[in-house]
């Protein structure tokens, strides 16, 4: 018995392939594009950070005196520099898998470079990265709506008798935010880069213009202020943390979002535009409440004359409900990384870009998240009720990111301990302040984030376990397929072979698939023809016809069994019917008859055990969760009369 494996090349049938964009071009699409999805909610920040702190109707308020505004300043100023700057700009996004970013891609990294050695710590990491990444998901649910919910309330201002109307169109623009989600983050990019373009340029004017007025609020960029107000009036300054985290937030959907535009875009946005216009911002507000404490009223409004501000209100409408589109994005790529890694079902994955394999659109986390940000709205009904859940969140996920970037630092790239020690003192002390100070506002709001992600995290981590369960019982019952194939080709007994052809689904070539195994012990017939059929995506746009399949005959040359592999690059439409077309008949030991073959798919039935693998609740959570794999057969473009589902049970 010999085994051949050999890819099938065609000799007709032209490559897939896509026009060439000039570098520049692209590189220039891609930044504009980030700025339209990336930088919404960290860059619409200056709009209520500062006068969020000094809000007197906060349980904690910060007095208005010259010291509390040069500390509270420079404060933001430092706060931006060493969490967005430093830790994400500059270290994390250093730390990516296959150009994917976030905290899932972290997971990732830490399972590949942890191994055993890592031992216990890698296995308590990677439970916090999930929790982490619940966490994430559970601020792409408030963001949106206190997002929106704060640019809808600049009606008030223009108009008082539009009070009762805010929630309504605040749910009908989150309405049409979501609906526009599936044509792809590259053109929401394009239509809303634009606008972001012009809110960062006019943010950076008017915050020129209050420093031009009280030029002594640069002081502020000094260190020693921020420290001096943490040491000197710790009472006061820990509190305003709660606040000054406003002024982050987003921070990690650059991350999350890094595989949507790569890193090099994100970076030079943040570094040349972003972050100096938001930093001229803050300080221009600073110099405005120096010079007058009674600006407190609304320092970013009150920048600009009083013929310019109605524009601004509506620019600053525009932007906050861009500011959704950074966290909707973001929670696209955790979601589709987590069912990758096994912590989530299977889910449909639509690729909307054929020059970068991270921009997708995920259909059931969008329903998911429309339905949960119009229930916040709705139950809310306003941002300040929101406000105090905001920073929950980021915090946590920010705290986490930074443990596991130094874990991997020092696994991947063995840098020193010492400088690792340093660098790990000092940004966790920073992360780990602001937790602290969000932990204050529990009662005021922050219990909602962590409600939320604890619910995200029970059932990643049931899915999880409860996969485990099956995927080991699956193999079990399934048995070696080289084996199985082996024991057909000994003893033509066991069937009797009917014409035909059949295509059985299979996760790869190392077991029986199930369908195929019931089909001979309980009907003792198998095919003429009997492709095992398996598939997998490679990280490129699309995969030329001449590359798409290999094939492998299982060690036996004529027994009519073969083994199929089907590759798809991202972009491409897996047809699979339309891929069995490129077999050669010489490979598949004659000639298949693909108009008339039965596909079979193995269906698993998940029942409740007695077995004590998990709790009783956690088995029911992971068959409901189970509901929501996608349909193979629609996904593989199977032909519907002509497809045979077999099941089989599974006890959990």
């Amino acid at each position: 018995m010999t085994s051949s494996t050999q890819p099938i090349r065609p000799d007709t049938g032209p490559a897939a392939g896509h026009g060439a964009v000039a570098p520049g071009s692209a590189r220039l699409a891609l930044a504009v594009g980030a700025l339209g999805v990336v930088f919404g909610d960290i860059g619409t920040s200056p709009i209520y950070t500062l006068q969020t702190v000094f809000s007197p109707s906060d349980p904690h308020p910060v007095p208005v005196s010259p010291d509390n505004v040069f500390g509270v300043v420079s404060l933001v100023f430092w706060s931006v520099m060493i969490i967005v700057t430093v830790t994400y700009v500059l270290l994390a996004m250093r730390a990516d898998n296959d150009g994917e970013g976030g905290i899932m891609a972290l997971i990732t990294l830490l399972r590949r470079w942890g191994g055993r050695r890592g031992g216990r710590a890698t296995v308590m990491l990677a439970a916090l990265g999930i929790f982490g990444a619940a966490l994430f998901l559970g601020d792409s649910m408030i963001t949106p709506a206190i997002s929106v919910l704060s640019a809808v309330e600049g009606l008030k201002t223009v108009q008082p008798s539009l009070a009762e109307a805010v929630v309504p169109i605040t749910a009908v623009i989150i309405l049409m935010l979501f609906l526009v989600q599936r044509r792809g983050t590259a053109a929401v990019g394009r239509v809303f880069g634009p606008v972001m373009i012009v809110w960062f340029v006019t943010i950076g004017v008017c915050g020129v213009a209050g420093i031009l007025r009280y030029p002594q609020i640069l002081k502020a960029l000094s260190p020693t202020y921020a420290i001096g107000f943490l040491a000197g009036h710790f009472g006061v300054a820990f509190f305003s943390l709660a606040a000054v985290v406003l002024a982050v937030t987003g921070a990690e959907a650059l991350y999350a979002d890094m595989g949507h535009f790569g890193r090099r875009s994100i970076t030079r946005a943040w570094l040349f535009l972003v972050f100096p216009a938001c930093v001229l911002s803050y300080f221009g507000q600073g110099a405005l409440i120096l010079k007058d404490p009674a600006n407190l009223s609304g320092p970013f409004f009150l920048l600009v004359p009083e013929w310019a501000r109605l524009p601004l209100v509506v620019l600053a409408t525009a932007a906050t409900v861009i500011a959704a589109q950074s966290v909707i994005t973001g929670a696209y790529s955790v979601a589709a990384q987590a069912a990758e890694l096994g912590y989530l079902p299977r889910l449909r994955v639509a690729h909307t870009s054929e020059s970068r394999i991270g921009q997708i659109y995920v259909p059931w986390i969008n329903w998911l998240l429309l339905v949960s940000v119009l229930t916040l709205v709705f139950a809310f009904r306003s941002s300040t009720a929101l406000a105090f859940a905001f920073g929950m969140a980021v915090t946590g996920a920010i705290t986490i990111t930074t443990l596991m970037f130094f874990y991997i630092a020092r696994r991947k790239w063995n840098t020193p301990r010492w400088l690792l020690g340093a660098g790990a003192a000092v940004l966790l002390t920073v992360d780990l302040l602001f937790f602290a100070a969000n932990l204050t506002k529990f009662v005021h709001g922050a219990w909602l984030p962590l409600l939320i992600g604890l619910t995200a995290f029970t059932v990643m981590t049931t899915w999880q376990k409860g996969r485990a369960i099956v995927t080991a019982e699956r193999e079990r019952q399934e048995g070696p397929l080289r084996e199985f194939v082996d024991r057909l080709g000994t003893d033509p007994s066991l069937t009797v072979r009917v014409p035909g052809t059949a295509v059985f689904l299979n996760r790869g070539k190392e077991t029986a698939p199930l369908a195929m195994r019931a089909n001979v012990d309980h009907n003792h017939v198998r095919h003429e023809h009997v492709l095992i059929l398996s598939l997998q995506t490679q990280p490129v746009p699309r995969v030329p016809p001449a590359e798409r399949i290999t094939v492998d005959d299982l060690g036996h040359a004529h027994d009519g069994i073969v083994h199929v592999m089907v590759s798809f690059g991202y972009m491409d439409t897996p047809d699979v019917p339309a891929a069995l077309r490129l077999l050669d008949p010489a490979t598949t030991e004659g000639v298949v008859d693909l108009d008339q073959a039965s596909y079979f798919l193995s269906k698993i039935d998940l029942r409740c055990g007695d077995q004590p693998t998990m709790a009783g609740w956690r088995k029911r959570l992971f068959i409901a969760t189970s509901y929501i794999t996608a349909d193979a057969a629609e996904h593989f473009r199977l032909p519907r009369d002509r497809t045979v589902i077999m099941g089989s049970h599974i006890q959990v």
